[in-house]
């Protein structure tokens, strides 16, 4: 049994049941605020260690509700509905509890980057999201630009190469965030990712051994 079996065994009723319907809805009504009301509701929300060490503790659980700095409704609702789908889909998939986990583990990233560094958003916790969405249905299919039926796995390894170069171009308070941002995903895949990778280069080892063997 693993340590998350073992966890929900234990604690498996607390949880937050449609976990991302919250945070979506949570999304839309800030940014209806922001836009419709005042603009200075977006930096009262966000992760900030200065903020925090003088008072502001609800910035913990605030910046996951930051959305998308966008004018454009259209633009916003399909992040957002997008954003939903694979939230729920794994969800469906992993059940309530351990969903949840996943979520706060980024969270909890996302906090101690910011805690390091000064401050930290939300980006690569939503990354995470759809990466782990990647990992577990590959083949499903999504409109690119909301015409061209493409893959997933494809999509995913484009965000990958992304993100990687984000992560080297990043300053320091990036760099922070986009890594502790990754926990939750880190702490579900981590493990099976290092794995492929060693034997992958197991493999390729010994296709080389194999191909030199024939030139002698």
């Amino acid at each position: 049994m693993s340590w998350l079996d073992k966890l929900e065994r234990r604690y498996g009723r607390f949880y937050i049941s449609n976990l991302m319907l919250w945070v979506v809805g949570g999304q839309l009504v800030v940014w209806l605020l922001v836009m419709l009301v005042d603009f200075r509701v977006y930096p009262m929300l966000t992760l900030s260690r200065w903020e925090l060490f003088h008072g502001q503790v609800w910035r913990l659980v605030s910046f996951i509700f930051l959305p998308p700095l966008s004018a454009n409704p259209l633009l916003v609702a399909l992040s957002l509905y997008f954003d939903y789908i694979i939230g729920v889909s794994l969800e469906r998939q992993w059940g309530g509890f351990c969903f949840n986990v996943f979520f706060l583990a980024g969270m909890l990233g996302s906090i101690a980057a910011a805690l390091l560094v000064g401050s930290a958003d939300n980006s690569a916790l939503g990354l995470s999201l759809f990466f782990a969405f990647a990992m577990l249905f590959p083949e499903a299919q999504v409109l690119l630009f909301y015409v061209l039926p493409v893959k997933v796995k494809w999509l995913g390894w484009i965000a990958a190469g992304l993100y990687l170069w984000q992560l080297l171009t990043a300053s320091l308070t990036g760099k922070a965030s986009l890594l502790l941002g990754m926990a939750g995903f880190l702490l579900f895949f981590g493990r099976s990712l290092f794995d492929q990778a060693r034997r992958s280069i197991v493999n390729y080892r010994r296709r080389q051994q194999w191909k030199n063997q024939w030139k002698k």
